[in-house]
């Protein structure tokens, strides 16, 4: 059977998409298609955990890991706001928007990666730093540019874009295309939702 790249992620809701899309707007006019390829606003949302390539039967074990892993973390409120650079605003690569959240997330996030490590999955050796990838830097630009989304980046701040409530995680599979990446959610697991 063919694999399947799976990640594990928490989806955005509608409106915070359509607010993000907005608010990128402002990036997007003067930067333009040809320094940026933009991610489709539809696609944008908070990995917890890339899987890569698994085995279709591994679905199941996913599911199971969820399934326990949001049982025993409660939901939270998640706010968007502010953008950034990877790996710095020198020499980008990547434009984000920020992520303002609780300890939640990083305990959830961490229990999600123990749990896929010892489904023999490989850990991800990078600290998990929550943003939304809003677009890559085309390679092999010159340094005139550089210059111009280092300034775009400088000058035009996005503050608070919105908030929301984060009630499940997901597990998506990734299908390339040439028209990009299409998601596919192949289930969703609540998070506990009972107060102490």
């Amino acid at each position: 059977m063919t694999p399947l790249r799976a990640f594990i992620a928490i989806e955005l809701p509608n409106q915070l998409q359509n607010a993000l899309e907005t608010q990128t707007a402002r990036l997007r006019r003067p930067l333009g298609d040809e320094l940026i390829r933009w991610v489709p606003t539809k696609n944008i949302h908070l990995t917890l955990k890339f899987i890569g390539n698994i085995a279709a039967s591994h679905v199941d074990f996913l599911k199971q890991l969820l399934t326990q892993t949001a049982d025993s973390h409660p939901q939270f409120n998640l706010q968007i706001g502010g953008i950034g650079s990877f790996p710095n605003s020198k020499r980008p690569r990547v434009l984000w928007a920020g992520i303002h959240a609780p300890a939640e997330l990083a305990s959830l996030q961490k229990s999600i990666e123990a749990g896929t490590t010892r489904l023999g999955y490989e850990k991800e050796e990078k600290t998990f730093s929550p943003h939304l990838t809003l677009g890559r830097i085309r390679q092999n630009l010159n340094e005139t540019a550089l210059q111009k989304i280092r300034i775009t980046l400088d000058t035009i701040q996005l503050g608070n874009i919105g908030s929301t409530r984060v009630d499940s995680i997901h597990l998506y599979k990734s299908e390339l295309h040439t028209s990009g990446s299409v998601y596919t959610k192949l289930f969703s697991a609540p998070l506990n939702n009972k107060t102490n």
